[in-house]
């Protein structure tokens, strides 16, 4: 697991290595298995990711090998999320330390789930994801650069030059993320003051007079 910080304010980019998950329609019922969803916070959800997934695979599963330790851009295929709308799948990745998610296309909750975390889910071309899975197979210990201003993933290799491909958002989220407004408890708190003398011209709070 990753000791990456947790996202906070404008998200402009993310810089860290890769996991490729290749598969399609990965639900969220995987993602983190039903039994985990009775924890009273989130804090403790990385220990459920892809737990069933894991156990069958008996330290096999990209999660557990060792190349892909601290990794924190995640690179999946089509429909990744989709199944129910549980809150605790993107929690889970996060608190894992994942980042940011590269991917053919995810399921609509989840992506807005996502964002609501500021955790970036960049859709790209199959032909292009395949081609990213595969180049970090090949270079665990490359970094990608997620970049949401240029809206590309870079693959860094010092010794072999870099590898771009474009990815896509749609400007309303990217435009969340960039601004830090996907946020919204840092919004209220920096609010405080509107919030307080809204709150003390409302009768139902006040009493009426």
């Amino acid at each position: 697991m990753s000791t990456v910080p947790l996202p906070a304010g404008p998200i402009a980019a993310h810089r860290g290595r890769g996991l490729p998950l290749p598969g399609a329609d990965i639900d969220t019922d995987r993602i983190i298995p039903a039994r985990f969803l009775k924890c009273v916070t989130f804090d403790d959800l990385a220990t459920g990711v892809f737990a069933d997934d894991r156990s069958e695979r008996a330290g096999d599963h990209p999660f557990d090998r060792p190349e892909h330790r601290g990794a924190s851009v995640l690179v999946v295929n089509s429909n990744f999320g989709c199944g129910s709308s549980r809150e605790h799948a993107p929690q889970a990745l996060m608190r894992w330390g994942i980042r940011a998610v590269v991917g053919e296309s995810f399921a609509e909750i989840f992506f807005g789930n996502c964002l609501a975390l500021g955790l970036p889910c960049l859709t790209a071309d199959p032909a292009d994801v395949t081609e990213l899975q595969e180049a970090i197979a090949a270079d665990p210990g490359a970094e990608l650069l997620v970049d949401l201003e240029a809206m590309a993933v870079v693959l860094e290799r010092p010794s072999a030059g870099e590898k771009r491909w474009p990815v896509r958002l749609e400007p309303g989220p990217r435009r969340m993320l960039l601004s830090g407004q996907w946020d919204g408890t840092a919004q209220l708190v920096a609010h405080d003051a509107e919030l307080t003398a809204t709150a003390s011209a409302l009768p139902y709070l006040n009493g009426f007079r």
